[in-house]
């Protein structure tokens, strides 16, 4: 009898062990992965366009008169008709033409993709946000306006991507030597990144990565004509911005000067402080 009660003893402890030992450890080890949202690429971008207008007025006037007699009698009749008319109007055309320039302002929502993935073979967490659709692009690039609203709830830190150069190239190459001439369709693409804490809005990482992407085709028929895979070149810029923007983040998030541990330790403290278990 004096065992089984030493049994029940011991199971009650080791499971009040284990609970505690989830308790407080969990914590620690989901801290151990930040949850990061990534923004779309937001830009900016100064646009001149041709414009041209026309514009026409009239004003138009008429007037008429006429009168109108008949006779009748045994022998002869006749009918007599006159009349007067006046028609005038005046017409004016003003044409315009020139070039204007605006400011044109928003997000892509493309490129964002393999930046996730890269911070998940990194180890991180990725949560998704909610998408910017204001129509006032004033406020695009206030991030912590964007945090304070909730856009992107659960995430420990935002990845805030601002687009600074985007550039497609079309280079044609005739080949020394041969009728052959080399085609290639490359594009660019740099944009500037900072990592801000929900909590307290620090920057705890901040650079710029770079995505490039090619197609390039052989043709030896002169007039021949010329399909370069724009697709491909997509992907790949989009591959490569992904791998640089994830090398980056774990370059100088985690050894970045401790911060990414106190930080985590702080809150791994907080939530266990909130917990309490009680046993029977």
């Amino acid at each position: 009898m004096q065992s089984i009660v030493l049994s029940r003893a011991l199971h009650r402890a080791l499971i009040a062990a284990a609970v505690i030992a989830a308790a407080f450890a969990s914590p620690a080890a989901s801290a151990a992965e930040p949850q990061i949202a990534v923004t779309d690429l937001s830009y900016e971008e100064k646009v001149r366009e041709h414009f041209q207008s026309f514009e026409m007025k009239g004003r138009h006037s008429s007037s008429s008169s006429s009168r109108e007699s008949y006779r009748d009698s045994d022998y002869s009749s006749s009918e007599r008709h006159s009349g007067r008319s006046r028609d005038s109007g005046e017409i004016s055309i003003r044409s315009q033409s020139g070039y204007q320039t605006y400011i044109d302002r928003g997000e892509l929502r493309k490129f964002t993709a393999d930046i996730k993935g890269g911070l998940l073979n990194a180890g991180y967490r990725v949560v998704q946000g909610k998408p910017w659709t204001q129509q006032n692009t004033e406020k695009l690039y206030d991030i912590i306006d964007r945090i304070k609203q909730g856009y992107y709830p659960g995430a420990d830190y935002v990845l805030f991507g601002t687009v600074s150069n985007l550039e497609f190239r079309r280079d044609d190459s005739p080949i020394q030597g041969s009728d052959a001439t080399s085609y290639t369709l490359s594009l660019e693409l740099v944009a500037e990144f900072s990592l801000i804490d929900t909590r307290t809005y620090e920057v705890n990482a901040a650079f710029s990565a770079m995505g490039e992407g090619s197609d390039t085709k052989l043709i030896n028929a002169p007039g021949a004509q010329i399909h370069l895979n724009r697709s491909k070149v997509i992907q790949e810029v989009s591959r490569s911005l992904g791998e640089a923007v994830a090398h980056e983040v774990e370059a100088q998030f985690s050894s970045g000067s401790g911060d990414r541990g106190s930080t985590l330790t702080e809150r791994s403290e907080t939530v266990s402080k909130e917990r309490t278990i009680i046993f029977q």
